[in-house]
């Protein structure tokens, strides 16, 4: 059953036009310079086509938990998500969500020069200026408290939430939210996922940092479980300012 994504409700305005686009389980909030609702629709197809048709032929690619090696003509997307899926090693639908943000983001920047992508939590950006990402956690204290500060150099990049007490997603941890960065928001989604995986108690931060540390090409992690949070990597946190905030899907 669908419940609505409130922490949406929490972005104040900074200048970007704001708009949604949902096709099926997709359903992404953007900002960019002007509203490319249209456009959007029509990458959105055009992803989960490429996937949808995947999976038409090699059904495990939907429900396999584990990584599933692909062939080189296999489409861009597909490709993507098993790559970050083995990196990680879990199934290559953990990735889903980053990948079609970066799909749609990296489409849209040929129309805009500065884009947000948020979908259920996993977002893709190239910003022009300073953004502060704020963190949603649930019922953790932390949740909306934290923020992290992301500059324009470092971007574009994949900022993918994982929560096993937030939202639908399948995870075997119990963490308030795992956020992990990456030039890949493909792989920022898989490893938030896998490292929620390991995630139970607070006591498990420091496994799920030592995991983290293991994977080649992420960026860095925040992990927060109730009053606890870790951080690892390029990673600078700040009071929220509630100008665009992460968090796992809450449909």
């Amino acid at each position: 059953m669908y419940q609505p994504k409130t922490y949406r409700h929490w972005v104040r305005d900074t200048g970007l036009v704001s708009f949604n686009v949902n096709v099926k389980e997709t359903d992404l909030y953007i900002r960019a310079w002007r509203n490319l609702r249209r456009r959007t629709l029509k990458t959105v197809l055009k992803c989960r086509a490429s996937i949808e048709g995947y999976i038409g032929r090699y059904p495990s690619f939907l429900t396999t938990l584990e990584p599933f090696p692909v062939q080189e003509d296999a489409p861009r997307i597909i490709r993507e998500m098993s790559r970050a899926a083995g990196a990680v090693s879990v199934g290559p639908m953990a990735a889903v969500a980053g990948a079609i943000a970066e799909c749609v983001g990296k489409e849209l920047l040929s129309f805009s020069p500065e884009v947000i992508v948020e979908n259920g939590g996993d977002i893709f950006l190239k910003v022009t200026e300073k953004r502060s990402v704020g963190i949603y956690a649930g019922e953790s204290p932390l949740s909306g408290k934290v923020a992290l500060e992301i500059e324009p150099e470092e971007t574009p990049l994949g900022i993918c939430t994982s929560s096993g007490t937030v939202g639908h997603s399948l995870s075997f941890g119990r963490v308030d939210a795992v956020v992990a960065l990456a030039p890949s928001t493909s792989l920022a989604d898989a490893a938030a996922t896998a490292i929620g995986n390991l995630v139970r108690e607070a006591t498990d931060i420091a496994k799920g940092i030592e995991f983290a540390q293991r994977v080649d090409g992420l960026r860095g992690v925040v992990i927060i479980k109730y009053d606890k949070m870790g951080v690892w990597g390029a990673v600078r946190i700040a009071p929220a300012q509630e100008e665009y905030v992460c968090g796992d899907s809450l449909h």
